[in-house]
Order: structure tokens, then sequence, then C-alpha cells
């Protein structure tokens, strides 16, 4: 069968030299468990978790600083993002009014609660910003429609979409809330919601969330089952992962890992890693090879270096989320685990 243009592409961009990245793990002075990250450069870093955990990072992950969020020692910060080591914001997934955005202006000095969910049937599951101004939040559907928020004044207010504007939920539809790759976003213009029951749908939008339009994917579907995150070198270049949720130690499904060059409308599946477990996040390690990235796992930080035709196990601990940028990536995960890896 004669190639195609995609693998032949692949195939000449993998580095004749790729070297097993350095594994640095780090001390985050918590035990709990953290479920998202936001690089901001290779020095400044966001981390999140449970029991209201946030940390920051201005010398690489040398050293952790708590911020913590004042009233906030309960919530589970499944999702965080960032644009400087002064200004961020974390969002506190779960039901009701479990679910609420905090932001900072001054490096988690101090914390001002911008969003509290009212809607007792929703749970906001992720979300992110086009720049300081411009961002949106996902919930599972409620109220028979798609629940998706907007902002344009850095979080101060924020609306919900019209239903005209989002494509109606499928029954049961919502995301897992699980790396904070659920909802991300490349540019300042498009973004994408990595869906789970019951069809694994993925929404795009490319006009800063304004509108959304979804697309069929090929990852597992069913109860309990869908994608887990993307990743996104630009508009068009994205890695995506899946899951069974509902077996997460267990999870064997194949169809867990994809590449897209047409920005999600189709996608070219990968062989399942050999491993056993629930892939939760995945992030690209931006460089010239466009080719280099992580996934973070039950069974460790899986690496590729050729586009997820192969991967190589970093580290064997559990994790759940995983952010690069420059070429470093962190993982992180229970017991408060921070991994560093360094190309």
């Amino acid at each position: 069968m004669r190639p195609s243009l995609l693998a032949v592409a692949v195939l000449a961009a993998i580095p004749l030299t790729a070297q097993a990245p350095a594994v640095t793990e780090q001390s985050s002075g918590t035990t709990a468990l953290l479920q998202a990250i936001a690089p901001v450069s290779e020095q400044v870093v966001w981390v999140s978790g449970h029991k209201g955990t946030v940390l920051r990072t201005r010398d690489g992950g040398a050293s952790w600083e708590l911020r913590p969020v004042p009233g906030a020692e309960t919530m589970e910060f499944r999702d965080i993002h960032a644009f400087s080591a002064d200004l961020a914001w974390v969002l506190a997934a779960g039901p009701g009014e479990k679910s609420r955005i905090y932001q900072t202006k001054d490096g988690g000095a101090t914390w001002a609660q911008q969003f509290t969910n009212s809607d007792s049937t929703a749970f906001f599951d992720c979300f992110t910003f086009f720049d300081a101004k411009r961002g949106v939040a996902f919930s599972d559907a409620s109220g028979g429609r798609t629940v998706m928020l907007r902002t344009e004044d850095g979080g101060a207010h924020w609306a919900l979409l019209p239903a005209t504007a989002v494509p109606a939920p499928l029954t049961g539809e919502g995301a897992f809330a699980a790396s904070g790759g659920c909802l991300v976003n490349s540019g300042s213009a498009d973004a994408w919601v990595a869906t789970g029951s019951p069809e694994a749908r993925l929404l795009h939008s490319s006009d800063r969330g304004l509108t959304w339009a979804p697309f069929a994917t090929p990852f597992v579907k069913g109860e309990g089952a869908g994608m887990t995150a993307t990743s996104w070198l630009d508009p068009k270049r994205g890695i995506g992962v899946a899951a069974r949720i509902s077996q997460m130690r267990a999870d064997t499904a194949a169809a867990i890992v994809g590449i897209t060059d047409d920005g999600g409308v189709t996608w070219t599946m990968r062989t399942r890693p050999d491993i056993k477990g629930s892939i939760f996040g995945v992030a690209w390690v931006p460089g010239p090879d466009r080719v280099t990235a992580v996934a973070a796992t039950l069974a460790g930080l899986l690496v590729t270096r050729d586009a997820a035709v192969t991967w190589t196990a970093a580290t064997t601990q559990q994790y759940w989320s995983v952010g690069g940028v420059g070429r470093s990536a962190w993982g992180v995960g229970p017991g408060g685990r921070i991994t560093k890896l360094s190309f």
C-alpha cells in the first residue's frame, strides 16, 4: 500500500538523533491530587488541584510556591489558565455552586471570585482564554442545551451563549474534567471542546468562542467513554487522546490516540500505546520537528518523537495532566506529584 502523504511527512520529520528527555522529580510541597497545569514559559508555570490547591513556579520548577485561594479549601481546581507570573485563573469543577472561577492579578497574593454556578444540574469541566479579556467555559449539558459561557472583560462578567450559537447536545453529552485539556485554544480565535459520552464529538469555534460547530470523531465512544484532551501546535495541527473512563485503571480501549492536520475535521488514528489504564492529558512539546508530544496516563508519562506512531515511557507513576512549553514539559498527578521532562 502506498504510504499517505501525512505518513511520509511524519517520517521525514523524525529527528535521527532524538534523545530521551531528562526526567526531574520536583517538590510541590503538597500531597493533594494535582489535576491541571498552565505553562507560561520555561520558567513560569502554574498548577492546580484538589483541596483548593494552586501552585506557581518562577524558576522552572526548582521551587514551587503555594498560592492559596481563601475560602476555597475544599474546591477541586481541575483547570487553570495563565498569561504571566501575575495573571491567572482557576476553575473549580463540580455540581451546582461547586463550579466556580477565580482570578488573580498579583501572582496569587489575592484572588477574586468571578463566577459561581447557580444551575444545580450544570457541572463545569474546563475553560480557556484567548487573551486577557476573552475566554470561554464549558459545562456538561443542562436543561436540554449545551452550556457555554463567554467573557469579554477578563472574567468579571460571564454570559451564557444563546442556544443558536452552540450545537444541540446529545443525550448525556459532557466533557471529562480530568486534566484541564477538554477545552483548549490555539491562537487568538480557535478553540475546541473534546466531549465524552456518548459520541466523542469535537466542538470547534473559529471566532473566539462566539459560535460553535460539531465534528464527528473516530475516538472510543459509549457511556463513560470519549475524548479526554487535545493539544494544538496551530489551528490545524492537533493531537487528541481518549479513554474509557468508566474502566479507568483497566482501560484497554483501542481508539484513543489520533492526529489531525485540518483542525479536527478528520483524524488519523494511531495504534494504542502498550499500557493499561486511561490517558487523561496530552501536550505537544513545541519545536522545529513538530512531532514531539507527551501524554499523561495512569501508567506514566509517555513520550512520542514521531507524532504518536510510537511511544516510550519516561516514568511509570500515575499522572492526570501534562503541559508543554519551549523544550520542556511538566506532568502532575496524585500525592502532589510534579515531574519535569527536558528535551
